[in-house]
C-alpha cells in the first residue's frame, strides 16, 4: 500500500531517469515525454550543463536565509529585470506561491497610497493561478473550491467577453489578473489586440495588471514571455516552471511603482531564492533568453502546428482543433480526451489533459525535430485506431 494520500489519481507508471526528450520506467520502458513535468522540464531531462551547476553548487552552498544576501538570486534578479518590463523581483519556490505573491503586490500597492479597499482582483472564469486558498478562488472554479470554505476578494467574467469585464470593474477592483495563454483551461491564447486594449483599460481606471505566465512564459510561446509580441507593459507577471528547468523555482517580477508598496516584513520566504535554486536559474536563463534558442523554439513550433493540422485534415471527425502558441500546444478533441490520452501512453507518448476536451503538448523546449516525427505518428496511430 501507498502512505502517499489519495489527492493524486497516478498512473501506474514509475521513472528511474531521464536523458533528453525521453524517460525509462522502472520495468525497461522508452516513453517520449511530451508533457515536460507539466512546462517545467524546459531543456528535457539530465541536461549536462544543469547537472553540472547542481553539482557545482552543491558543494558550496545550499541554502542561506533571506536575512542575508544571496549574490546568485541577485544576479538572477537582474538577468530577467534587464530582459523585461521589471524594476524587481521577489523569488519563491512554485507558481502557485508566485501567483499568491502577485496578488498581494498589487493589493499592498493600493494599501500603500492610501486605498486600502481596493483589494479586489478581476480573473477569467475556470482559468488556473494555483492550488492554495486564495488561487483556486482566484481561478474562479467550482471543481477546485469545492470543500475549502470561502476566500473572498475576486471576481470573474467569462473568456472573451469583454462587456461582463467592463462591468465587473468597481471602486474596489484593485487589478486585473490574466493568463497570457490559458493553460489547464484549454490552451486559449490571449490575442495581442486584447492585452493591449487590458492594458488600456487598466490605464484608464487606475488599476493594475497582472499577467500570470507561470506556464506561458520562460520560452515556452517562443518568445521570453508571451506578452512580448503585443508590446503590451504589464505592472507584475508571476513565473515558475520553466525557469529551473525542473527545481523548483518561482518569482514575481514587478514594475518600480507596484515594487514601492513592498518594504521589510510585507513578505518573505524561506527557501525562496537560495543559492542551489539560483544557480540553476542563472544556467537555465542563459540557455533559454538567447535569440537563437528561442527562434528555434519557433521554428519546431512551427513544424509541430503544420503537421497538426494535416491530421486535423486527415481526421476531422476526431480533432476540432490545434490550439496554442510556441511549445504551448493543445489537440482539442469532440469528445473526452480520456482514451486518447491513454492510447498515446500505450504508445510511449506522455501527454496531460486540460479543459474543453484537450490534449496537452508541452514538450522540452530544445525537442527535436525527430522527436516532434515520432510523436506525430504515436498521435495519427491513435486517430486511426478510434476512427
Amino acid at each position: 500500500m501507498s502512505y502517499l494520500a489519495k489527492n493524486y489519481n497516478r498512473k501506474k507508471i514509475a521513472f528511474k531517469h531521464g536523458k533528453g526528450s525521453y524517460l525509462f520506467s522502472t520495468d525497461g520502458k522508452k516513453y517520449l515525454d511530451m508533457l515536460s513535468g507539466i512546462a517545467v522540464n524546459s531543456l528535457g531531462h539530465a541536461h549536462p550543463k544543469l547537472v553540472k551547476t547542481i553539482r557545482d553548487q552543491s558543494k558550496k552552498l545550499w541554502h542561506v536565509s533571506n536575512a542575508f544576501e544571496i549574490p546568485e538570486g541577485e544576479k538572477l534578479a537582474k538577468k530577467l529585470c534587464q530582459k523585461s518590463f521589471a524594476d524587481y523581483v521577489i523569488f519563491q519556490n512554485s507558481g502557485a506561491e508566485a501567483t499568491e505573491a502577485a496578488i498581494k503586490v498589487a493589493r499592498r500597492y493600493f494599501y500603500s497610497i492610501g486605498k486600502p479597499n481596493k483589494t479586489r482582483i478581476l480573473c477569467i472564469k475556470n482559468s488556473f493561478h494555483g492550488r492554495t486558498l486564495a488561487t483556486i478562488f482566484a481561478s474562479g472554479s467550482k471543481k477546485m473550491t469545492e470543500g475549502f470554505g470561502y476566500v473572498g476578494g475576486f471576481d470573474h467574467f467569462d473568456f472573451g467577453d469583454h462587456k461582463s469585464l467592463k462591468k465587473k470593474i468597481n471602486k474596489n477592483t484593485a487589478a486585473i489578473m490574466v493568463e497570457t495563454v490559458l493553460g489547464e483551461g484549454g490552451i486559449k491564447v490571449i490575442p495581442d489586440w486584447c492585452l493591449k486594449e487590458l492594458r488600456k483599460l487598466c490605464d484608464k481606471k487606475k488599476i493594475l495588471l497582472i499577467l500570470d505566465e507561470v506556464q506561458c512564459g520562460v520560452g515556452r510561446s517562443g518568445d521570453f514571455f508571451a506578452f512580448e509580441k503585443s508590446k503590451v507593459k504589464p505592472d507584475i507577471v508571476p513565473i515558475a516552471k520553466g525557469i529551473g528547468g525542473g527545481f523548483p523555482i518561482g518569482a514575481v517580477l514587478m514594475n518600480k511603482k507596484v515594487a514601492s508598496g513592498m518594504t521589510p516584513g510585507t513578505h518573505g520566504s524561506t527557501f525562496g531564492g537560495n543559492p542551489l535554486a539560483m544557480a540553476v536559474g542563472n544556467t537555465v536563463m542563459d540557455i533559454v533568453s538567447t535569440k537563437k534558442f528561442l527562434n528555434n523554439v519557433k521554428k519546431s513550433s512551427k513544424f509541430f502546428f503544420s503537421k497538426l493540422n494535416k491530421l486535423k485534415e486527415k481526421y476531422p471527425s476526431i480533432i476540432k482543433e490545434i490550439r496554442g502558441r510556441g511549445l504551448l500546444i493543445g489537440i482539442q478533441l469532440y469528445t473526452d480526451q480520456t482514451k486518447f490520452i491513454k492510447k498515446l501512453m500505450d504508445n510511449k507518448l506522455l501527454t496531460i489533459r486540460a479543459a474543453e476536451n484537450v490534449v496537452r503538448i508541452l514538450p522540452p523546449l530544445n525537442v527535436k525535430i525527430k522527436e516532434i516525427d515520432l510523436a506525430l505518428k504515436i498521435i495519427d496511430k491513435v486517430c486511426s485506431e478510434i476512427t
